[in-house]
This record gives C-alpha cells, structure tokens and sequence, in this order.
C-alpha cells in the first residue's frame, strides 16, 4: 500500500491559486475534488463547492438546476462552444478515499488488473505516464473527475481577455445512472435556453483523443414464465428458470457487429447484466427475469433498435409494463423495458469539430475514434448541437476498481482545449 500521507482528505471549498503554474493548478483542482465522495444520489457536497468556485469567477453567470450547474459568459463572440461534464461517479469498490501515486515507488508487481484496495499504479497507466508525474488512484478518477478539474481550471483562466469563442461549463449529476435522472437531461427540459451553442464537448475519457457520436444503448427485462409448484412435485408446475436457459442461448448466439458509420467503426454488444427468479428454495419458480443491455451503433434510432430485440410493434416501452415480443432477439419472451437512450452520430462535419480534429491530430497523431458507450452527446444531437467526446484519461479503466489517470493527461487536455479555444 501506498504512504498514509499521499491519502486526500475530503476538502469543504474548492482553492484556487492563479498565480500557479497550470500542471500545479491542475493537480490541486483534480486533488479537491477526488476527495469529495459523489456517488449517484450524493452529488450535492461537491455541486455545491464547484458552485462557490465558479460564482467567484467574475465573467461567469451561474445559474442551478437541482445539482446541476450551468456557468456562462457573454463576450459577445460569435460562437459559443459548451463544454460538459458529471460530477457523480459510480459505486466505490474499495478505490475510495483516493491517493496520489508515484509510478516508480508504486509500481504494480505484476501487469494487468491491481487487486481491489490496493493503491498502485498499473503497468499499462505507467507506460503513457510524462517522466516525473504522479497518478491519481480512485474512484472517478478516469469517469472523469480528470477532466472536470480541467473544465474548472479553464473556467478560472479563459477570459474575455484570451478567449475567442463565449463559453458554456455545465457540471452535472446522476449521469451515470438511469436517463430519466440525468441532470443534463432535466436542465434541457427545463431551461432549453440554458444549453444553447455551436459546438460542444463532453470530457468523458477518451486518452485526450476525440472519440465521434456513441453508441445507443437500452436495457430491459426478457421474462420466462412458469407455473408455480413444490419443488417435490415439480411435474404440477413449470419451471421457470429452466425455460431461461433458451434466453441465453439466444444471448450465446448472437454477434457482436462491427459497423462503420461516417468513417467511424462502432461495435456493438448484447449482453446479459442481472438474472433473478424464484420465491423459495422448496418453490418451483413461476418467473425469471433476465436484465439485457444491447449497446447499437448510430446507424440506428432507437425504434430501430428496439425492433431488432423485440418486432417493431412489441409495445414496450418505458413505464408501461411487459409485453410480449413480437419478434427480433426475444421473440415470444416478455419484455419490460428499464431504460432507454438513443445513439449519436460522429458529429464530425461541422467547422469547429474539424479544426479541433486537426489540432489534436497536429499534438497527438491521433485520428478520431468512435465512442462505444452512452455518452451526453447524443443529447447535443437531439439539440441540433454538434458534439464530441474529448477526455483526460483512459476509457478502459472507467468504472474499473483500479481506475487511475496520470496527471500528464490533465496537462495534455489543458493544452489541448485551452490552444484551440484562444486561436
């Protein structure tokens, strides 16, 4: 383990020296607010510190929705670019509370996964670490804390003295859990007016590369039923779990497509997260729920989708109970639907993402990359925004109990977003 003194207490405000270096101005950012516990449902500590700090900055607006933020100015450019980020994270699987890591004296023995609760820094972390720079260890430290600490240093730096677009920070809650919470979401459907741009940026992780659109995802309940009986005679019933065997079967049977859309190739995924059925162990179960979540690339909507899991005329749909499928994956299993959100597209024809294409491209020699998971910028898209994902950190350690993220890459995004946004 680690030294007990690179442990980072919780802070109560949020501190800021702009008379700093950035890399230190960074770290000290990224420091804070990795040690404010913020799981889904208990955003509202660290909300309320990012509030405090941003209504210090002079050339801001902030205006709050619930525990979500939206910070503006008003320079009277003509283009606003809005840059986005949540503030929750997923549960804490012993990576809480986090610490700083040196990749020299941290080093894990072994390469691949560091067991849960052990503070060290991954080989593959440690190989794409600048000499002489720390790793963040804990929970959000990739999804992606990294990146709002940079979203709050610019915040604090980008002026009307130095930037050429106005700008919109929206620091949000509970996107990581079901849509119908996410703070984005309500502030859309609230204040609309709040959310308006020409360009937008969610700082999800993607190793400070652009990733383009995200893939749609949605997750429901296929159902088996049964007759129930006790299990002693179990020729009066029908086995319930027993039939679930053929749900995945068909799971088993199904591939993964790779499908390129505007140059970008998607993959998509069906799998099954949560299975659950019986009411006693003498009791011959009458139900078994199998909880799916299929990932689709944005060549499709969400109807589209849901057609190919269900028959375009199933009737499932969120709130409204079971249905029987009509055909797709699961015909002639019940469906109940759970949550649903639609794909994006690349979004990378408009002027604003190609010149910031070509910036990253110049610094990184990266080109862009699809977006598997769900990300807020098929939000945008529905908004008629243009959006792309660009991040501190690795996309592969997200949500993992090792989650970790170089300081180097908060340097590399600064850079990256801070040259683009003042040109």
């Amino acid at each position: 383990m680690t030294n007990e003194r690179t442990i980072i207490p919780a802070a109560s405000e949020l501190f800021f020296d702009s008379t700093s270096p950035r890399e230190t101005a960074l770290a000290a950012l990224l420091e804070q607010i990795m040690g404010v516990y913020s799981v889904s449902d208990e955003e509202k500590p660290l909300t309320d510190m990012v509030e405090a700090f941003l209504t210090k900055q002079p050339h801001l607006t902030v205006c709050r929705h619930g525990d979500t933020l939206v910070a503006s100015t008003d320079f009277g450019r003509g283009q606003r670019v809005i840059l986005a980020g949540h503030l929750d994270t997923v549960p804490v699987i012993d990576n809480f509370p986090p610490r700083w890591l040196d990749p020299a004296a941290d080093l894990a023995e072994t390469s691949g996964e560091v067991e849960p609760g052990v503070a060290k820094v991954r080989h593959d972390v440690a190989a794409k670490t600048a000499p002489g720079a720390r790793v963040m260890w804990g929970r959000g430290a990739t999804d992606m804390k990294a990146s709002d600490a940079v979203m709050l240093y610019l915040a604090a730096t980008l002026t009307q003295a130095n930037a050429k677009a106005d700008l919109t920070y929206v620091f949000y809650d509970h996107e990581e859990v079901v849509a119908e919470k996410n703070g984005l979401r309500k502030v859309v459907e609230a204040h609309p007016d709040w959310i308006e741009g020409d360009f937008a940026i969610i700082g999800e992780p993607t190793n400070c590369g652009i990733e383009g659109g995200c893939n749609g995802t949605m997750r429901f309940d296929v159902v088996a039923h049964g007759v129930a009986a006790h299990s002693a005679r179990a020729w009066m019933g029908r086995n319930a779990i027993h039939a679930a065997a053929d749900i995945l079967t068909r799971l088993n049977a199904y591939e993964p497509q790779d499908i390129e859309v505007d140059g970008l190739v998607y993959r998509e995924g069906l799998n099954a997260t949560l299975i659950s059925g019986g009411k006693g162990t003498n009791v011959i179960p009458d139900e078994c729920r199998v909880h799916v979540n299929y990932r689709f690339a944005p060549d499709k909507s969400l109807p589209e989708a849901k057609a190919l899991m269900m028959g375009a005329d199933a009737g499932a749909q969120l709130g409204n109970g079971e249905h029987v499928a009509t055909g797709g994956v699961f015909e002639g299993y019940g469906i109940e639907m759970k949550d649903e959100s639609p794909s994006a597209r690349p979004g990378l024809s408009s002027p604003l993402a190609a010149s910031l294409a070509a910036l990253v491209k110049e610094r990184t020699g990266r080109d862009p990359l699809a977006k598997l998971g769900w990300t807020d910028v098929a939000r945008f898209a529905i908004l008629g925004i243009p959006a792309v994902n660009l991040g501190a950190g690795d996309p592969l350690l997200a949500h993992k109990h090792d989650e970790q993220v170089p300081e180097s890459d908060l340097a590399l995004m600064a850079d990256l977003l801070q040259t683009w946004l003042c040109r």
